[in-house]
């Protein structure tokens, strides 16, 4: 009995000295007192719960929750269960800490707190939106506050991953958390100036509210800047200001903030644009999105975009074997997901496999029909590179829902243009068009009644009239033409069109139509021609006309309807133009093809040694025959001889005459003499 009262005694005094650190919040203290306790009674439920909590409070969360599971039978799931999904939820085991909350038999607020928290993990965000919302109508306490700034948070988190248009929950921003959340909500909406107005208020409300306590530096308050100065880099990225986010996110990363999560994400943005530039920046910058503990504190969607723009750097970088396998994880993860197929096809198209580039998307869009009509798109963009236009246009053709697509007709019908296939052009415009009369109508009653075209119908029939006019199938477009005219009788160019295509094939059809073209009177327009013509900026002024003289009346009447000439510029003649002298008649031969061309001069002894035999001269045997005297009848010369005058003057033609007074030129001679002369025997 004296034991049993020295350990009673003793264990008062334990509790007495674990009372009185837990209210100073020396926790090593109280569980070394706890512990004291336990080895004089090792089941005491209240010891293990303490001993529980004071683990929790010093960060020991794992030996927590062994000490939990070694004592299941006492310390059940009711006395236990929200220190045991707390220490679940801080080890990142989310799953685990949800099943232990929706155990628990009994509720309370402390649990609904955190199922609040785990939801907004586990990206359940409706659920989480939901939690909330309960516990600020059902509880009144100092943690009114934090419940709103994660309230704001799930509405941020909606409209950035899951493109939830958010609705106003009327909460007051006085804390600059509050702004920054309904700034990333704006984000997600595609608000950008607003959100960044939010943040600038932001930024301001944290300044003030950090600066009234004494114990916080520059460097802290900085610190606490650092992830709404990168929301703020991220809208300049998004606006196009490269420069400027670049120039913030590099400050931000020269604090070196402790939340992994904030450089992660900043280390992958600048990765974005940098692109396939400056890639030993973007190499560095990769090993801040694999620090430990990055996964807890990022979204899927944020991960997952880590990874793809880690595949795209190797890719870059030519590292062709990691880029290949980090893209086929990335497949594995999400095999219904467009961009690890892409990237595995770019990186075979740098490798120029084309085809087999072409077959992995073909094989994917077969698998994934859902997904089908991009993959087809990145098809038919690789086959055009390739030079196939016609494979091409059969792949887009392939993509039913795009079809009738105004954007997916105008390439199709560029495309065959351009490959000269006029047939299947008109056939794209022909699929088009019935695609739109087959989904306008509707049935009423058991009758099939059609509504109005619509403008995208209408439009499509006009290019497709134009289409085939241009290209001479006026039959063509006489249905066509006539469909249009249908829709809108008062439209006088379609008419115009309809009536000049049936000119060619049905004349008496054209003469008809035209009955229906509007008089000329009511055609004409009441314009003011002189207040027209006298307009500034008129390209043609008429002068005002003068009196006439009766002579210059009548010639201006006679001749009204001749079109005045254009007055012909007087040519010029030659220097030595001399108009006594009679202009030489094959002055419009060529040179060499006149009588009295005698070739170039090759040196002082041309008369004396010619081109043929040795000692032949050029002189011609008429020259040397003595019987041949001026009198005598000239004999008619031949074209190109080189030593026959003209026989009909013996004056030198005024085209080749040389100006009075001008010194012979030795040019040609002084050129010889520089190249050395070479004797001609």
């Amino acid at each position: 009995k004296m034991a049993a009262a020295a350990g009673a005694a003793a264990a008062a005094g334990l509790w007495s000295e674990v009372n009185r650190c837990g209210q100073n919040g020396d926790f090593a203290r109280a569980l070394k007192s706890v512990n004291k306790i336990l080895q004089i009674n090792k089941d005491d439920v209240t010891a293990l719960q303490c001993k529980v909590v004071c683990l929790i409070q010093n960060g020991n969360f794992k030996e927590a929750l062994g000490v939990i599971n070694t004592h299941t039978k006492v310390l059940t799931s009711d006395v236990i269960a929200f220190e045991k999904a707390y220490c679940e939820y801080r080890l990142n085991r989310i799953e685990s800490a949800l099943k232990t909350i929706q155990s628990a038999s009994q509720q309370t607020d402390k649990l609904k707190e955190l199922y609040g928290q785990v939801l907004y993990r586990l990206e359940r965000y409706d659920d989480c939106l939901a939690a909330y919302r309960d516990l600020i109508r059902n509880s009144q306490d100092e943690y009114e506050e934090e419940r709103k700034t994660n309230l704001s948070a799930v509405v941020a988190a909606q409209s950035t991953w899951e493109k939830v248009v958010p609705e106003d929950l009327g909460l007051r921003e006085a804390t600059y958390e509050l702004c920054y959340n309904s700034a990333c909500a704006l984000i997600g909406q595609g608000k950008l100036n607003e959100a960044m107005k939010k943040l600038q208020k932001a930024e301001e409300l944290c300044r003030q509210s950090l600066s009234e306590d004494s114990d916080v530096t520059e460097e802290d308050i900085e610190a606490e800047l650092a992830i709404i100065h990168g929301q703020m880099a991220y809208i300049m990225q998004l606006q196009g200001r490269t420069e400027d986010a670049l120039q913030l996110y590099n400050q931000i990363i020269k604090l070196k903030p402790t939340d992994v999560g904030l450089l992660a994400v900043i280390a992958n943005n600048i990765i974005t644009i940098n692109k396939d530039q400056n890639v030993f920046d973007s190499k560095k910058k990769v090993k801040l999105t694999n620090a430990e503990g990055v996964e807890h504190k990022l979204s899927k969607k944020q991960l997952q975009a880590i990874e793809f723009n880690k595949a795209l750097l190797a890719m870059y970088t030519n590292q062709a074997d990691q880029c290949r396998k980090l893209s086929a994880s990335l497949q594995s993860q999400s095999p219904e997901h467009l961009l690890p197929v892409l990237i595995q096809a770019a990186q075979l198209c740098r490798e120029k496999q084309h085809a087999k580039a072409v077959g992995l998307l073909q094989d994917f869009a077969d698998q994934h029909p859902a997904n089908a009509a991009e993959i087809k798109l990145t098809m038919a963009q690789l086959k055009i590179a390739q030079g196939s236009v016609t494979k091409a246009c059969m792949i887009l053709r392939s993509i039913e829902e795009l079809q009738h697509k105004p954007g997916m007709v105008s390439a199709l019908v560029t495309m065959y243009s351009h490959e000269e296939d006029i047939d299947s052009a008109i056939e794209v415009f022909t699929q088009a068009i019935q695609w739109y009369q087959q989904h306008q109508a509707r049935t009423n009653h058991g009758c099939c009644v059609f509504q109005p075209k619509s403008p995208v119908h209408l439009s499509l029939i006009r290019e497709a009239a134009n289409f085939k006019l241009k290209h001479g199938r006026k039959k063509e477009a006489i249905s066509d033409l006539e469909e249009l005219w249908k829709q809108n009788p008062k439209d006088v160019h379609t008419l115009a069109q309809l009536i000049s295509a049936y000119s060619l094939v049905d004349p008496e059809k054209a003469k008809v139509l035209s009955k229906h073209l509007p008089s000329s009177d009511t055609m004409s327009l009441k314009v003011d021609v002189d207040a027209l013509e006298n307009s500034h900026g008129a390209t043609y002024v008429r002068k005002k006309a003068g009196k006439l003289t009766g002579d210059n009346q009548q010639k201006e009447q006679g001749q009204g309807d001749v079109k005045k000439k254009k007055k012909k510029k007087k040519g010029k003649l030659p220097k030595n133009y001399d108009p006594k002298v009679t202009p030489d008649p094959e002055r419009w031969l060529p040179m060499r093809e006149r009588s009295y061309y005698r070739g170039r001069k090759k040196g002082k002894k041309k008369d004396q040694v010619g081109k043929g035999t040795q000692g032949s001269t050029t002189t011609g045997s008429s020259e040397l025959d003595a019987s041949r005297t001026a009198s005598s009848p000239p004999t008619s010369p031949r074209p190109g001889s080189g030593a026959a005058v003209s026989a009909t003057s013996n004056v030198i033609p005024p085209r080749h005459q040389k100006p009075a007074g001008a010194p012979a030129t030795k040019k040609k001679q002084q050129q010889k003499k520089k190249k050395g002369a070479k004797g001609g025997w």
